[in-house]
């Protein structure tokens, strides 16, 4: 039992992860070529996307003009995760992300759990990503302009055309009119009625969401130097267009529409962080390109923090523009961007708007599936996946078959199945990143090899922090709640709200001990803040997420038992040495 657990927390050293990236041969290197320019670029391209065109529409309808600081604290929590993630990029150039660096920080368990974490963020949020940009293309298409109208059963899922033809039908059947009902249940319902059939099984799939990740994938596996040209391109297109949003619908602000700021207390606000968290979704996956930066250790910090700044800026000023141009109820819609301009009467620029979202959308899709494949490319050399994995392509210098899988993850999925609804799981499956990732420089803060990391956050005495920020918490809360701490300490109906707690006074425990601990040792104020503020973002997420989150785990447990456990060169390396 004792040799189990020491399998399950042996750990790669900083160094041994260094001498393993300069003696990989020329043929198993990846291409330099991503400079900081570069890695801004792909940042804002992951970034800005649904978040923008859709989600922020949602969260902007819950908490009014007052999500603009949401925005604010989301990218302050996301800023103290991009140093922690900088300063690990800055010691350990190497592709993998956070699960290289758990792997240096707690051990293999630990490093499993993180990659197969990465994988469902990847996996889903792309596959949401693809779903999406193919409604925005076909709404596209059927713009007067052009006048294209596909077959409804070639653009949407099964499941979806199906239940939208069995709730039809009960309308029908209670007296309503088809033509009276939603256009997309319209749209459900012909699809079923019209969609080809084999041996009785209907045949509809989403074919425009196979196109454009067939599309991405490709040029994925054909070179990081071609997607890093067509992600500067895309970038250059939707900026172009959103400054232009913000410019022209600033003259339609009417500031009556932003009184009260916060129609909705600070409840309401809180309630869009799933969906301005995936707002910002993407910036870590630019640590995956570590081994293709020219400078990684300089490259790579100032790419992420670039990103983060340029796109919280335009976040904020879009949430403004668009809180202020109609009333906040009205944006509950899934392209708010292109509503508002549309309920001013400019269908014109509605019509930008949808081009610029599906480039927008597709370039999410293209840094997502530039991380995924390196992802596994990291596990593969580690051992715990199949060594083809980090099968790298003699002339195009990718990681080829792990980007062939990763591209059929995505395609297969999208074509039959509707997963928008799932973009919690990829924001508590980041977030889990952020906070391990923290937790990780917290733990390494005395490791001598790490010391000699190029990039350092200032240290601040964690004591002199979160002693008064708790205070100050305590004080903001019962200001805005007096009773706040009443009802979470209630036992009425304990039955059906002791569950949905946990994860809250998990936070609470979480951030005693966290305090007391500093006052034992000297710890970082940074890394704590970013574990303490990215962990609470995950209390906001509901249950059902949590309980999927913990499902995913449990499988990718299961695989690392049968397979990784027995097969790590990790424990091979110790073996010999």
């Amino acid at each position: 039992m004792s040799m189990l657990w020491a399998k399950l927390w042996r750990r790669k050293s900083v160094q041994e992860i260094i001498t393993t990236g300069e003696k990989t041969t020329d043929k198993e290197a990846l291409k330099k070529s991503l400079t900081t320019i570069d890695l801004t670029a792909m940042g804002i391209a992951a970034i800005i996307g649904a978040g923008i065109f859709s989600t922020i529409g949602n969260a902007a309808a819950e908490g009014g003009p007052g999500v603009s600081l949401l925005f604010v604290f989301t990218a302050i929590a996301c800023g103290f995760s991009a140093l922690c993630y900088a300063e690990f990029a800055s010691v350990l150039p190497i592709a993998g992300s956070a699960y290289t660096y758990a792997y240096v920080a707690f051990g293999e368990l630990v490093a499993w759990i993180i990659g197969w974490d990465l994988l469902m963020e990847y996996a889903i949020g792309n596959i949401a990503v693809a779903i999406s940009w193919s409604d925005y293309f076909t709404s596209l298409l059927a713009n007067p302009a052009l006048n294209i109208h596909l077959p409804d059963y070639w653009t949407m899922d099964y499941l979806t055309a199906q239940s939208g033809y069995e709730q039809v039908l009960k309308e029908i059947q209670v007296g309503k009119e088809l033509l009276s009902l939603d256009k997309s249940l319209q749209a459900a319902y012909q699809a079923w009625l019209n969609a080809p059939q084999l041996f009785g099984l209907h045949i509809i799939m989403d074919l425009p969401a196979l196109f454009i990740t067939a599309i991405i994938t490709t040029l994925v596996y054909i070179g990081v130097q071609e997607s890093k040209r067509a992600s500067n391109a895309m970038v250059a297109i939707k900026l172009t267009v959103i400054i232009g949003v913000i410019i022209v619908g600033f003259f339609y602000v009417d500031t009556q529409n932003w009184s009260p700021f916060f129609p909705n207390g600070i409840g309401g606000v809180l309630k869009g962080v799933s969906a301005v968290f995936f707002a910002y979704i993407g910036f870590d996956a630019l640590s995956t390109t570590a081994e293709e930066c020219k400078n990684p250790q300089r490259d790579l910090p100032r790419g992420m923090f670039l990103s983060l700044i340029i796109c919280t800026i335009l976040y904020v000023l879009i949430s403004l523009v668009l809180t202020g141009m109609i009333p906040f109820s009205l944006l509950k819609v899934g392209d708010p961007l292109a509503y508002v301009f549309e309920h001013h009467g400019m269908s014109k620029i509605s019509g930008i708007i949808g081009v610029s979202a599906v480039v927008a959308m597709a370039s999410v899709l293209l840094v997502f599936q530039l991380g995924q494949p390196r992802i596994w490319m990291a596990m593969s050399r580690d051992g715990l996946l199949p060594p083809i994995f980090a099968k790298i392509h003699p002339k195009f210098k990718t990681p080829a078959f792990s980007t062939i899988v990763a591209g059929l993850l995505v395609a297969l999925p999208s074509l039959f199945f509707n997963l928008t609804e799932v973009t919690d799981l990829t924001s508590i499956g980041t977030l889990f990143a952020f906070v391990l990732v923290c937790g990780g420089v917290i733990r390494l803060q005395n490791d001598p090899a790490f010391q000699q990391r190029k990039f350092k956050t200032p240290f601040i005495d964690a004591r002199y922090v979160l002693l008064p920020l708790a205070v100050a918490i305590l004080v903001f809360v019962h200001w805005q709640n007096p009773d706040f701490w009443q009802k979470e300490l209630s036992l009425d109906d304990i039955q059906s709200t002791f569950w949905h707690k946990i994860p809250f006074w998990m936070f609470v425990v979480l951030f005693i001990s966290l305090t007391i601990q500093s006052f034992r040792q000297k710890l970082p104020a940074i890394p704590i803040l970013g574990l303490l503020s990215c962990f609470y973002l995950m209390t906001e997420l509901k249950l059902s997420n949590w309980i999927g989150f913990g499902i995913w785990l449990l499988i990718g447990l299961s695989v690392y038992f049968l397979y990784g456990v027995n097969n790590s060169r990790t424990k091979i390396t110790q073996k010999l040495s």
